[in-house]
């Protein structure tokens, strides 16, 4: 074997060599995150009521076998990106599946972000103008400098009457929702978004395919 040839195949080993290390941290961080998961579920008495609160919005019909709840940020690019495949399984599934929506209102204007969708849960709008502000992220929820007029017109556009916006901010029923989800995510360690639970199990290294497999799944069995 000639000096080029070794040069190449010590190459080679070291690239394939670096791809397998890179696999096994992936893994290895994957594993390490479902174990934590796990083991914070197991410390909490009462895992069930901490992710299903009366309160929360719900798509779907509220008897459903399958329970998906997200915990998202209305300025999100990940929850964006997300949104299409929840409506596909939700199209799939429409008897069989209910999404729990709960707010992790991360980013900057996301708490004013979420008293609109409460504004338009009260007026019967929570999903039209959910898709309004989602379609419409781009233009609103940039992080450094976020502008929620955008975000109030496109969801007057989706028909909510913004009479009421100088007190939606403060309203008590948003406030108590917003207070309440801020000690669930304490609780639960929800530290990104967004954060999948099915049916009371965390959710880990989510991709679209793996969570629209895992929820057929579960529907197939509760079914």
């Amino acid at each position: 074997m000639n000096r080029r040839s070794l040069v190449l195949s010590a190459s080679a080993l070291g690239v394939a060599a670096f791809a397998g290390g890179s696999w096994l941290v992936r893994d290895r961080q994957a594993r390490e995150a479902a174990a934590e998961a796990e083991a914070r579920a197991a410390a909490i008495p009462d895992l069930n009521a901490l992710l299903v609160r009366p309160t929360a919005p719900i798509l779907g019909p509220e008897d459903a076998p399958v329970t998906l709840v997200e915990f998202f940020d209305p300025s999100c690019e990940a929850c964006r990106a997300f949104h299409p495949v929840l409506k596909q399984l939700r199209a799939e599934f429409p008897d069989s599946l209910r999404i729990v929506m709960r707010y992790a209102a991360f980013h900057q204007g996301s708490d004013e972000a979420v008293a609109i969708l409460e504004a338009a849960r009260r007026q019967g709008l929570f999903e039209p103008v959910l898709n309004a502000l989602l379609e419409n992220q781009p233009a609103w929820a940039r992080h450094d400098r976020p502008n929620l007029e955008i975000a109030w017109d496109a969801a007057e556009a989706a028909g909510l009457n913004v009479s009421t916006r100088d007190i939606e901010t403060r309203y008590p029923a948003t406030v108590a929702i917003l207070t309440q989800d801020r000690a669930d995510i304490e609780a639960l360690g929800v530290r990104a978004t967004p954060t999948f639970y099915l049916d009371s199990q965390q959710l880990t290294d989510v991709s679209f395919q793996s969570l629209t497999e895992l929820v057929r799944q579960a529907v197939t069995e509760a079914t």
